[in-house]
């Protein structure tokens, strides 16, 4: 998610095409929360009164444990909010079938071993519209592990890009601690803890110097994380 460009080449960059499908998504949020979850998960959620429930710009920032996790993010955050959530995903997770269908449930890639300018536009489009966005800050998933690993300094330059060209946004970064009781792959009828943080307001850090605001940023989000994500 390391991006060095400036924020006017947003404006002029390729567009993505998600192919997101609302009717589709719309099923896929009603069997997860009916059916699947449900059945295979114990999840126990702590905060979830934390996630505003009027319509403004959210990042959502969860632990990234498993397979499992966009779906539970959508399950305590996306039903209680009453609206979709947009993630933006590895690319290779998003070719081939299972990239069609996920695609339609609101992801968009990106490489992160080269992010494109395409994708910081079309996170900023989000936030601009006031949607909520999932960003995984560890970057990638790292099953078998409890700790918190390095934090993508991305999630933090995205939000004070979109903060500082539209200062009346209320931008909101949410910490979420997904826990499982046991490791990936997860069995059935495994444990989940879901813990969700105080919201970090983005505005806050525009005093700092822009550097400074991003590594402040990005630190108490690591911060929030290593204390939402303790066992017991």
């Amino acid at each position: 998610m390391t991006q060095n460009n400036k924020p006017q080449n947003y404006l002029t960059s390729p567009k993505i095409n998600s192919g997101f499908s609302p009717w589709m998504t719309s099923l896929t949020y009603f069997l997860v929360s009916k059916i699947i979850l449900p059945f295979y998960f114990k999840i126990e959620t702590r905060g979830q009164e934390k996630i505003p429930t009027n319509k403004e710009a959210i990042i959502l920032a969860p632990t990234h444990r498993s397979r499992w996790d966009p779906l539970i993010v959508a399950y305590v955050a996306g039903l209680a909010n009453k609206c979709y959530l947009r993630y933006m995903t590895s690319k290779e997770q998003t070719e081939g079938f299972q990239g069609w269908f996920i695609r339609r449930l609101g992801c968009f890639p990106v490489d992160r071993d080269n992010p494109g300018i395409s994708t910081i536009r079309q996170s900023i489009k989000i936030l601009e519209n006031r949607g909520i966005l999932v960003l995984f800050p560890e970057g990638k998933i790292y099953p078998e592990d409890d700790e918190i690993h390095f934090i993508q300094p991305g999630i933090s330059r995205i939000a004070l890009s979109v903060i500082s060209s539209r200062a009346e946004l209320n931008l909101k970064i949410i910490p979420i601690s997904i826990l499982y009781n046991h490791p990936a792959p997860p069995p059935w009828r495994c444990g989940v803890e879901v813990n969700i943080g105080s919201p970090l307001e983005v505005k806050d850090y525009l005093d700092y110097p822009k550097k400074e605001a991003a590594q402040e940023l990005t630190t108490n989000i690591e911060l929030s994380l290593k204390q939402l994500h303790k066992k017991g």
